[in-house]
């Protein structure tokens, strides 16, 4: 059986994770009290006007296909919000509605690269961009990036890595696994680089709204000539109802909507009616009330972690992530976890799911949990540590 798998699923590994996930489970079933700070999903529920109106639409036999780009009236609440939040016209035209935002990043991946063409991606980095890339036969080249760029890709990093092979620069800000964001400049700095190679340049923009201490600024007021992936995942609190948007070049529009049409015809018709009433004004409050919830989640653990002796070199900015370095504190990060789950009860995500780079120095803590819980997460490492 496994001689007829395809070369490329050699390349493409599972998350170390959720064999971690797994262990946690099993041990919830014995009675253990386990506290997740490994899941990269939001703890709130989606909004009651959200899922008032997924019923709505229901109820109204709204369960065709949907024109392979999306509900015209979403492409234009999706525009509005742009112009609102971001004084940035946005024409609907230019709006892709998606399944997740994992639909969108293959629509612009599939249109931009050819078998063998380099995308530069940052280390470390979302696993799953560089297996799309190595699902489409590109060539995914992982940059190493650290505390001196903000653990993001940069301008200088396109100029030393980019070949006669490179097509593609893409760029996570918010980043998953480490919260940082890319300023406005460096970003107008790496589209410039990009552009001057004949390249293009993709923006995952899925953690937007969820920045801490500063104004978040869409990649889409630098330049109509890049690629910008969001989500109703995180923000929104959509996870399960897989939907996302991309905004293209007017130049691609049609490629993607041929691409579109032929991958998944169309993005969940329910979804999409429920993702109407996700920019409603009171919508907006709660999630907007959430948001100030995860800083004050943030501003609790991340103090907490460097007093157990941790580092964090550079400060999370957004999403709800702190990338940690636990060198100081064990020699492998990956079998630290193990333990700490076995013995403390408490879940976070090794390194290794996010590249090569260092990895065995770092953990993951994901913060989309009570503050009460993260106390408790504190004190049992704080416990463990002390143990050891």
């Amino acid at each position: 059986m496994a001689d007829r798998l395809a070369a490329r699923m050699r390349d493409i590994q599972p998350f170390h994770v959720m064999e971690l996930l797994a262990r946690a489970r099993a041990l919830e079933a014995q009675g253990r009290s386990i506290i997740h700070l490994e899941i990269g999903e939001p703890d709130f529920p989606t909004p009651q006007a959200v899922v008032a109106a997924a019923s709505q639409a229901l109820q109204a036999g709204q369960t065709q296909y949907t024109p392979a780009l999306g509900l015209p009236a979403l492409r234009e609440a999706i525009s509005a919000f742009y112009r609102q939040r971001h004084q940035v016209e946005v024409a609907p035209e230019r709006i892709i509605v998606t399944p997740g935002a994992s639909g969108a990043l293959l629509l612009a991946l599939g249109v931009l690269v050819d078998p063998g063409q380099e995308v530069l991606l940052a280390d470390p980095g979302y696993p799953c961009n560089r297996n799309f890339v190595r699902f489409l036969e590109g060539a995914p080249l992982s940059v190493p990036v650290d505390a001196a760029s903000n653990f993001q890709l940069s301008a200088r990093h396109v100029e030393q890595h980019w070949s006669a092979r490179t097509k593609v620069a893409l760029v996570a800000s918010p980043s998953n696994p480490t919260g940082t964001v890319v300023s406005t400049d460096e970003l107008r700095a790496i589209h410039a680089a990009v552009a001057q190679r004949g390249g293009s340049l993709i923006v995952d923009e899925i953690y937007h709204g969820l920045i801490y201490g500063q104004q978040d600024e869409t990649a889409l007021a630098i330049s109509d000539q890049l690629f910008v992936i969001n989500s109703f995942s995180k923000y929104f609190c959509m996870t399960g109802w897989r939907l996302g948007w991309l905004v293209v070049p007017p130049a691609y529009v049609e490629a993607v909507d041929k691409l579109a049409q032929n991958l998944f015809l169309a993005a969940s018709t329910v979804s999409q009616y429920a993702a109407l009433a996700a920019f409603l004004p009171e919508t907006i409050v709660e999630l907007e009330r959430r948001r100030a919830e995860y800083q004050r989640r943030r501003d609790f653990l991340l103090p907490a972690l460097r007093k157990l002796g941790f580092g964090v070199p550079c400060e999370p900015q957004g999403a709800f992530y702190i990338y940690a370095d636990c060198s100081r504190l064990v020699g492998d990060s990956y079998p630290f976890v193990i333990d700490l789950l076995e013995k403390a009860g408490v879940a976070v995500t090794p390194g290794l799911d996010f590249g090569s780079n260092d990895a065995r120095r770092y953990v993951r803590f994901s913060y989309a949990n009570s503050l009460e819980n993260l106390v408790e997460a504190v004190s049992r490492i704080g416990h463990y540590l002390k143990s050891k």
